[in-house]
């Protein structure tokens, strides 16, 4: 198996872990000094865990792969981001509204492992779907 393919499987894995809900397992996906960004801001997984909690448990978040592109430790992910705001997150009480957007990510990966991940999305669309526009 080609470097580019076992850092497609990573992340393959690591959205399979994202969409159980494991938390754990995301964690182990990650070097001890991974950073992690995204519209939210950065950090190590202690800083940006609460928010990935609050996605999983609070709006249901579900990614769709539909594009991985590697060249060496680098993978790109196209993904279609679904989820049901249905328990309080963020502060906010439950719209029982949905949302689909594009998401992207790209990770940087080594000896099987994120060391670095970036996240852009369509926030203010999601906002909006999920009916918290003024939020």
């Amino acid at each position: 198996m080609s470097i580019e393919e076992a850092n497609k499987a990573v992340v393959r894995r690591y959205v399979d872990a994202f969409n159980r809900g494991d938390l754990d397992a995301l964690r182990q996906l990650l070097a001890d000094d991974a950073e992690i960004q995204g519209v939210m801001g950065q950090g190590l997984f202690d800083r940006v865990e609460p928010v990935w909690r609050q996605l999983i448990e609070g709006y249901g978040m579900q990614l769709r792969i539909e594009e991985l592109v590697a060249e060496g430790h680098r993978v790109a992910a196209r993904y279609v981001e679904t989820g049901t705001f249905t328990r309080p997150a963020f502060g906010r009480e439950p719209t029982g509204k949905s949302c689909e957007l594009v998401a992207m990510e790209f990770f940087e990966i080594h000896d099987g492992k994120i060391r670095r991940r970036w996240g852009a999305r369509d926030s203010a669309s999601q906002m909006r779907q999920l009916g918290l526009a003024d939020a």
